[in-house]
C-alpha cells in the first residue's frame, strides 16, 4: 500500500492535504469525534475509514454530518468494517481484548455487587469479539455450552447474533451460510463454551513447560519476552553496588524454529536442546573455517554465509538467555519441589512431605508460591480441611506473608459451587516425580523426561450442556453428532476472553475475597 508514515489518532497531527489517510481504529465515541475533527480541520487528501468491529448507525450517521458541513463528502472515499475485534497469538490461539482487558476479567464478572446492566454490558463485549472472530473464520458454530453460568449467557447472545446475520441474505457476513443453505453441512466447527469457574486450579498450577513457565515467571506479554540482564559477567566487589541490570525485550514469533519446536516442551528438555544447538553451531563454524584454510579462501567475502550464521546465533542467544532467567527463578524457588507436589495432590497419590512443611519451609518460594499450592490443595480436596487444621494452616501462611483474601474468595466459591460435595477430575501428567529435576538443577542441560502434559480438566459428557445451532430451526440434531463422532484428525483452536498467569489471576482473586 506504500504507507509511509504511521501515527496515533490523538497525536498532535499537522495537515497533509495531498495525501490519503487509512484510518484503523475501535468505533468508540472518542475515536469518532476525533475523525470528525479531522474531516472539519481538512487534513488529508481523503479517507479510508476501517473500524475494527462493526460501528454502529449513530456513529456513522455523526461522521456523515461532519463530513457534509465540512464539504469533505467525496473526500470519504471507503468505510469497512473488518470485525478483527480479537488478537491472534497462535495459529490455534485467540485472545478477545487487549486494551481495557479489565473490563470482562474474571473479577468484573464475578465480583458480588455487579450490576444486571454491567453484565449485560460485559456479556455484549465478549459477544462482539466472539462474532468478529466466528466472520474472519468464515464459518457459523455449532455451539455447546453448560447450564446456568456466564458462558450460557454468552451461548444465548452470539446465537441470536449470528441467527440475525443470517436471516439478511441481501448483507449476511457468512457468504453462502444463509438459513437456507448448508443447514446440514459437517464442515462446521463446533464451539464450546465454558466459564472459567469449572476449574480454577489449572491456573493456579506451576507448570513445566517452557512456554507456560515463561509466562508464569517472566514479563510475557503479545509474544514478547522481557528479560532482565546484568551488564557485564563479572561479579560485584564486595561494598560496591549492584551492577544495573539491562531489560531486553524478545519476540518469540512462529519464524523462530526453536520456539515453534520447543515451546510445548519440557523444560529440561529445553535446556538440553539449547546447549545441542550451541554445540552444533559451533562445530559447523569450526568446519566451515577449517574448510576455508584447506582450500585458500580465509580472505573472500562470505557476507552472505555471515548474514545466516549471525541470525542462526542470534536465535540461540535469545532462548539461551530466556532459559537462564526461567532456570534462575526455578532455583531461588524451588519451583520443581511445588511442581512434583501439586502432581502428587492432583493424581492423590502418596505425599512424600507434608503441605505445612512447605509452607513453613522459607526457603521453598515465595509467599505467592505458597499461596498457590495450598489453594490447590483447597480446590483439589474431596474433604474440605477441619476447622483447626484450616486454622493450623492459615497461621502458617500468615507467618510466611501470604495474604488471605484469595483464599475466602475460594471458601466462597466452593460453597456456593458445593464443589466439596462433586470435585472436578484432575489427572496426573504422568510424570514420576522422584529425582525428576536433580539433574537439570545441577547442568542445566543433559536431561530427559518423559511423559509430561499440560494439566487439563477432564469433563466428561453431560446432558446438562445446551445446544445452539444459528443455522438449524431448532430440529433434532442425532444426526451431527453421529456423524462427527466417527470423524478423526479434528483441528482444535483454544481462546480465551482474558489470558493471564497466576501472579495476575491471585491478583483478581484476592480483590474478590475482600469484598
Amino acid at each position: 500500500m506504500g504507507i509511509t508514515l504511521h501515527l496515533l489518532l490523538h497525536s498532535d497531527r499537522d495537515p497533509i492535504p495531498d495525501v490519503p489517510a487509512i484510518y484503523f481504529v475501535m468505533p468508540t465515541e472518542e475515536n469518532t469525534d476525533r475523525i470528525c475533527q479531522d474531516l472539519r480541520n481538512q487534513l488529508y487528501e481523503s479517507y479510508y475509514l476501517n473500524f475494527i468491529s462493526a460501528i454502529s448507525r449513530s456513529k456513522l450517521e455523526d461522521i456523515a454530518s461532519a463530513a457534509l458541513a465540512a464539504n469533505a463528502v467525496n473526500q470519504v472515499t471507503k468505510v469497512f468494517d473488518q470485525y478483527l475485534n480479537f488478537i491472534t497469538l497462535e495459529d490455534d490461539m485467540v485472545i478477545l481484548c487487549n486494551q481495557n482487558k479489565e473490563h470482562i476479567s474474571y473479577h468484573a464478572i464475578n465480583k458480588p455487587d455487579i450490576m444486571d446492566t454491567d453484565m449485560e454490558a460485559i456479556m455484549d463485549t465478549i459477544v462482539d469479539s466472539l462474532f468478529c472472530f466466528f466472520v474472519t473464520l468464515g464459518a457459523v458454530p455449532i455451539i455447546r455450552c453448560p447450564r446456568g453460568n456466564a458462558a450460557e449467557m454468552v451461548a444465548v447472545k452470539l446465537d441470536k447474533k449470528l441467527r440475525e446475520n443470517l436471516r439478511d441474505a441481501r448483507n449476511s457476513l457468512f457468504t453462502g451460510d444463509t438459513m437456507g443453505t448448508g443447514q446440514f453441512s459437517f464442515q462446521r466447527p463446533l464451539f464450546v463454551l465454558a466459564d472459567r469457574n469449572l476449574d480454577l486450579a489449572t491456573p493456579l498450577h506451576h507448570t513445566w513447560t517452557y512456554q507456560a513457565l515463561i509466562h508464569d515467571v517472566l514479563d510475557f506479554h503479545l509474544n514478547r519476552v522481557s528479560v532482565e540482564e546484568s551488564q557485564g559477567s563479572e561479579a560485584s566487589p564486595a561494598g560496591a553496588r549492584p551492577k544495573k541490570k539491562n531489560k531486553k525485550s524478545y519476540d518469540l514469533t512462529g519464524a523462530d524454529k526453536f520456539w515453534q519446536k520447543h515451546k510445548g516442551s519440557p523444560f529440561p528438555e529445553v535446556a538440553e536442546a539449547v546447549q545441542e544447538e550451541l554445540d552444533t553451531y559451533r562445530a559447523q563454524e569450526d568446519e566451515v573455517k577449517r574448510l576455508k584454510s584447506i582450500m585458500g579462501l580465509e580472505g573472500e567475502d562470505d557476507g552472505a554465509i555471515k548474514v545466516l550464521r549471525k541470525n542462526e546465533k542470534r536465535l540461540i542467544d535469545l532462548h539461551t538467555n530466556v532459559a537462564t532467567a526461567v532456570l534462575d527463578h526455578i532455583k531461588s524457588r524451588k519451583l520443581d519441589v511445588y511442581f512434583e507436589y501439586e502432581e502428587k495432590l492432583m493424581s492423590k497419590s502418596t505425599l512424600d512431605k507434608s503441605l505445612l512443611d512447605i509452607i513453613s519451609d522459607p526457603d521453598a518460594g515465595t509467599a505467592e508460591d505458597k499461596m498457590r499450592l495450598f489453594l490447590i490443595y483447597y480446590i483439589t480436596s474431596q474433604q474440605p480441611p477441619s476447622e483447626a487444621d484450616l486454622e493450623q494452616y492459615k497461621k502458617a501462611l500468615v507467618d510466611a506473608g501470604c495474604d488471605l483474601s484469595s483464599l475466602n474468595y475460594i471458601k466462597q466459591w466452593k460453597a456456593f459451587t458445593k464443589m466439596a460435595a462433586t470435585p472436578a477430575n484432575y489427572g496426573s501428567s504422568g510424570v514420576k516425580p522422584m529425582g525428576l529435576f536433580s539433574r537439570v538443577m545441577n547442568t542445566g542441560s543433559q536431561f530427559v523426561m518423559e511423559g509430561v502434559k499440560n494439566l487439563v480438566l477432564k469433563q466428561h459428557e453431560t446432558d446438562d450442556y445446551r445446544y445452539f445451532d444459528p443455522k438449524m430451526l431448532r430440529g433434532k440434531y442425532q444426526n451431527l453428532v453421529d456423524y462427527t463422532k466417527a470423524r478423526q484428525g479434528k483441528r482444535v483452536l483454544y481462546g480465551c476472553s482474558e489470558l493471564f498467569n497466576a501472579a495476575q489471576f491471585m491478583k483478581q482473586l484476592s480483590q474478590l475475597g475482600q469484598k
